[in-house]
């Protein structure tokens, strides 16, 4: 038999201790795969498979891949279950001597994958270990891309479901166990619910000892009392034996996974599978998407940190009262302070994921973009930490006082590595010049290695007088000084005799030599240099990843704390009070999900559970009123309670529960050959056995899985049970079709009937979407199919189109009275609720420019969409013009077409301090022009065009206009000149009120918008002043802030009463010089006065 090549033989060897690996083995520039590898990989990533020879007659399966672009390759792989061990050459081929050594270096596993460009940044890669024994489990888990190392264990006779429960919080890309682990129902259960592929690895790393002696070694201690984990040899075993699995495959110290906590599912909230599955708190249950999950409402974080920490948030509810106060009260500090919400998110949007760089960095696989993009992301903590000094709240202040600035991180990477290094670690140009004086060498060597042979022959030729002295190289002799004979004796005595020719003398010099060597081993030199002293500086940032983890950390948590309160601010949200106590209050709750996807459509609903009478609520109502909504609505506000957030009602007191369980919907689970009816079954059994007197139940059509009369007997006797203060005594929400149960009131103590409001009218049903006392008396089966004729979606298509026909109707009159001339805008609210679908239907109508104040517009690019309409903020202060153009260059790479100043003379909403104005403190026009002038002049540059800027507020006559044209503006905005035209369409009443009025009957009043206002003070205003309240009659939630059980008056109800002229109710906007109307005039009128006295004025 032919002899197998040296090459063939180490790949043997090396492949035998990697049997369960596709071994990917490097050569030269690619990494190799053979015999059944090569194989398996051919046919997986779709390369092709060819051979090699290897000493023997047949050819050796062969295929490869690129060595810099393997990490695509190898994600790809490990995605479909492989593991995949990487064998580098680890000696330089140069200096080999025979066969280059090579070895594995790290064993990549689908929970052990660091390529952030497979990985989803929002969500941790969890890798997690099970241990089973006769006294129960061990559960240990690690991200190896953050360091989180956690572990507990469960000896109850409940172990089992925890187990469960934990998988699926955790949700692990790769499961390791010890061989008993396999044997259990439990690990079948697994394997099928969850997809997982179980690796039960050496038995013998799950002893005790052994796992404990890992865990010593690694974390270099003593003992693990530091850990406590004193007594707790399930979880030593199972942490211990996934240590042992992560340091076999990974190859390295694992410096990064500095700490192992062990914790209680009794930290948190409990949350079973299918509470998490019902409630959809992170994923959907049907698409398994991240959109329409409670997540996708709340997640508004910058940063990859942030949003997996804010996952972990709304898995892992609060139970500690001072926790959860201390978090809503940042999150109400951040709510209140725009400008400051708005600062913080511009640093941590500029933020790479420097947590799991961090990995990469342990890991020695980081390269110098690695470190630039570390660098940039922490530029800018000196500046956070600074804007956080001006936080008062308690937790926000100790956030300030323990972010880490790393400032000396920052300093060693901004002196060392180059704005824009190349993705290779191994040819150089990644060092900043004057970082090292020997690097700096060999690079001016290279660059003028030229130059200075050229300097060298001039300073030769000077000294020695041989004017035809000449510099010159070969590749046999390198650098040489020639001299021809008749200069011979010219040559002094430290030439050094080289060669002679026919016609000249070849010599050296010591000094020509040492040129020599520098300017021909620059670039290797050059390389080499730099990549030791990469390493040195990886090096040196990694021996800080405990900080820098801390301070990733620190940063997770202001980024959910601005996220929250983002969240709260867009979506009128409240500050819920959260006690110890027994009760469960909501004063027009709403769902979050639900709400967001109905665009401001969403019906409220009150509840109110407590532990005395109103323990139970039944509700009944037919299929498709909101029975499911509300109920998942009250456990959603509770949770979001629990999590530290506002919450989407008018009011809220949560007093804590311990768990929410849920038992929502019928989805047969066929995948475990069990029907509806026993999944049903089971869950409630789940229910029975495990909920407390603070618990939270949500119960949706308990029974319906069998006949009826099975079926409401169980439904009975499990009301019976819950209501049963001596058994559980939970606060529940229980809804059913089975109207007979609305008999338990009176019967039970604790039980209260609620039912959906319906209206009939005719044979048809509309449902009202309210939660009102008293039960239904019957289902609405016939009326409900009936509704059910017509898809809801051509329903809502057709609203949509009606308002989409009518706002096209204006713009086209409107267009048609203009001819052709200025344009056709609309003034959007930001503080309104349907801002966005207001803007979009104005845009598909066909409006030239979009203007938007009464807030920041931020978002208004996005949201317009297109170029071809132009957008106009109205801002009332350079910093506000600067924020907003700053926001829009850098999110939409668009800038403003035209901004409008509005003065503090202006009539309506006014963006300056109510104290200010009524203190006459405000900046006037003539402050805020130059500033905003002086903040677009940047943006002009930038874009390329001009930005006209128009002012507004006290504008009166055409000597205004002048004067401000001739400070810089383009034109100027009028309004209440305008009213009291003939043309204008408001009634006669309003027009006359405007004209009788004197200066002195102007007020500031505070809005419901949540901003000072300027009216009229009619007998509304003057009735508010004295404190009369007039309540909402019919809330259309059209502004985010209004709330509509606080607020003393309806803002929109009282315009449309001033435009019809009504003086009592009707609010009066109106500017600072209304006093100074003294007739109707036409428009033609007005427009001659004010250019004639603009012209004089010129």
């Amino acid at each position: 038999m032919a002899k197998i090549t040296p090459m063939m033989q180490q790949y043997f060897e090396i492949k035998e201790q990697y049997k369960h690996c596709l071994l990917f083995f490097r050569l030269g520039d690619f990494y190799e795969m053979f015999f059944e590898d090569a194989v398996i990989a051919s046919k997986e990533l779709e390369i092709t498979l060819t051979g090699k020879d290897w000493g023997q007659e047949e050819r050796a399966p062969m295929c490869g891949v690129p060595f810099h672009s393997a990490d695509g390759y190898i994600a790809r792989l490990v995605e479909r279950g492989y593991k995949v061990a990487i064998c580098e050459q680890v000696e330089d081929p140069k200096t080999a001597k025979g066969l280059v050594k090579r070895d594995v270096v790290r064993v990549i596993t689908p929970g052990t994958v660091v390529d952030n460009t497979v990985l989803d940044e929002t969500k941790n890669n969890y890798i997690l270990s099970v241990f089973s024994s006769a006294n129960g489990y061990g559960i240990a888990v690690c991200d190896v891309t953050t360091g989180e190392f956690q572990t507990t264990e469960f000896r109850s006779v409940q172990a089992a479901a925890k187990i469960l429960d934990e998988t699926a919080r955790f949700s692990p890309a790769e499961l390791v166990c010890n061989s008993e682990f396999l044997s259990t129902p439990l690990a079948k259960e697994i394997e099928e619910r969850f997809h997982l592929y179980l690796n039960d690895i050496d038995s013998r790393m799950y002893e005790y000892n052994t796992a404990k002696d890992t865990l010593l070694a690694h974390f270099k201690v003593k003992t693990l009392e530091s850990f406590g984990l004193q007594k707790k040899l399930l979880a030593v075993s199972a942490s211990g034996a996934l240590m042992w699995y992560l340091n076999e495959t990974q190859k390295n110290d694992l410096s990064h996974i500095s700490a192992l906590k062990y914790y209680t599912t009794g930290d948190f909230m409990l949350l079973d599978l299918s509470a998490r599955r019902n409630l959809e708190l992170t994923e959907t249950m049907r698409e398994k998407n991240k959109k329409g999950s409670l997540l996708s409402v709340l997640d508004k974080t910058q940063t990859a940190m942030g949003a997996r920490l804010l996952r972990k948030w709304v898995e892992q509810p609060l139970l500690s009262k001072e926790e959860i106060n201390q978090r809503l009260d940042g999150v109400e500090e951040l709510f209140r302070d725009l400008f400051l919400r708005e600062e913080i998110k511009e640093i941590l949007h500029s933020m790479y994921d420097f947590e799991r760089i961090m990995s990469r960095v342990v890991y020695q696989n980081a390269n110098a973009r690695d470190l630039a993009a570390l660098k940039n992301s922490v530029e800018n903590l000196p500046l956070l930490k600074k804007i956080l000094s001006r936080c008062k709240s308690p937790y926000l202040s100790t956030l300030h006082d323990r972010l880490d600035t790393l400032e000396n991180i920052h300093a060693l990477i901004a002196q060392s590595i180059v704005e824009d290094p190349p993705f290779s670690v191994r040819e150089g140009g990644m060092i900043r010049e004057g970082f090292n004086e020997e690097l700096d060498t060999y690079t001016k060597a290279k660059e003028n290695g030229t130059t200075w042979i050229h300097q060298l022959e001039e300073e030769e030729r000077e000294k020695t007088g041989i004017k035809n002295l000449k510099v010159r190289y070969n590749k046999v002799f390198g650098y040489y000084i020639e001299v021809t004979k008749s200069n011979l004796e010219l040559v002094p005595e430290g030439y050094i005799r080289k060669q002679t020719l026919a016609n000249a003398e070849r010599f050296i010099t010591p000094e020509l030599k040492e040129l020599e060597e520098l300017i021909l081993g620059a670039e290797d030199k050059i390389t080499t240099l730099e990549y030791d002293m990469f390493c040195e500086i990886r090096n040196a940032v990694a021996a800080e990843v405990e900080r820098i983890q801390y301070c990733a950390y620190i940063v997770s948590v202001i980024d959910c704390l601005q996220s929250l309160a983002e969240v709260a601010q867009n979506r009128s949200y409240v500050k819920p009070l959260v006690d110890d106590g027994d009760v469960i209050e909501i004063k027009g709750g709403r769902h979050p999900v639900v709400e967001k996807m109905m665009d401001g459509q969403f019906i409220p609903n009150d509840t109110y559970l407590d532990r005395e009478d109103t323990r139970l609520a039944i509700i009944t109502g037919p299929n498709m009123a909101g029975k499911s909504t509300y109920m998942r609505q009250t456990a959603l506000i509770v949770l979001m309670a629990q999590i530290g957030s506002f919450v989407p009602a008018e009011r809220a007191h949560i007093g804590i529960v311990d768990r929410i369980f849920t038992r929502v919907g019928a989805s047969d689970d066929l995948s475990a050959g069990q029907s509806t009816f026993m999944v049903e079954m089971t869950e409630v059994a789940n229910i029975l056995h495990n909920a407390t007197n603070k618990s939270l139940l949500i119960l949706d059509e308990i029974g319906r899985g069998t006949s009826t009369f099975d079926g409401l007997s169980i439904a009975w006797a499990v009301l019976e049970y819950i209501a049963d203060t001596k058994q559980i005594g939970a606060k529940t929400l229980f809804a059913t079709h089975y109207h007979e149960l609305s008999e338990l009131e009176g019967k039970l103590s604790g039980v209260k009937n609620y039912c959906i409001a319906v209206q009939e009218q005719g044979e048809d049903i509309i449902f009202l979407r309210k939660i009102q006392r008293g039960g239904a008396d019957h289902s609405y089966g016939v009326q409900v199919a009936r509704l059910a004729g017509l898809p809801n979606k051509v329903i809502r298509r057709s609203g949509q189109i009606l308002k989409q026909l009518n706002a096209a109707d204006i713009t086209k009159k409107a267009k048609q009275i203009a001819k052709g001339a200025g344009m056709v805008a609309i003034n959007a609210m930001v503080a309104t609720q349907d801002y966005a679908a207001a803007i979009r239907t104005a845009v598909e109508a066909g409006v030239d420019a979009v203007v938007s104040g009464a807030g920041l517009p931020l978002e208004l690019p996005g949201i317009v969409g297109t170029t071809d309409v132009a957008i106009a903020p109205i801002v009332s202060s350079g910093r506000a013009a600067k924020l907003i153009l700053r926001r829009w260059a850098k999110e939409f790479g668009r800038t403003a077409d035209f901004v409008v100043i509005e003065g503090c003379k202006a009539g309506g909403h006014l963006g300056f301090a109510e104290d200010d104005l009524l203190a006459g403190k405000c900046q006037t026009l003539d402050d805020i022009l130059p500033e905003v002038l002086a903040e677009v002049k940047p943006f002009e540059a930038q874009f390329g065009h001009s930005i006209p800027v128009f002012v507004a507020g006290g504008v009166y006559t055409g000597a205004d206009m002048a004067h401000f044209t001739a400070m810089g503006a383009a034109g100027v905005q009028l309004a209440t000149r305008f009213i009291t035209t003939y043309e204008c369409d408001a009634s006669q009443g309003y027009k006359d009120v405007l004209l009788n009025a004197r200066p002195e009957d102007v007020r500031i009043i505070h809005s419901p918008v949540g901003m000072p206002g300027r009216a009229l003070n009619t007998p509304l205003v003057q009735a508010l002043a004295e404190g009369t309240r007039f309540p909402p009659r019919h809330c259309a939630r059209c502004l985010k802030t209004c709330d509509p059980a606080k607020v003393p008056y309806c803002i929109t109800h009282a315009l449309i009463e001033a435009v019809k002229g009504n003086v009592e109710e009707g609010l009066f906007f109106c500017g600072a010089n209304v006093g100074r109307l003294d007739r109707m005039r036409t428009v033609q009128e007005l427009m001659d006065e004010l250019v004639t006295e603009w012209r004089q004025n010129q």
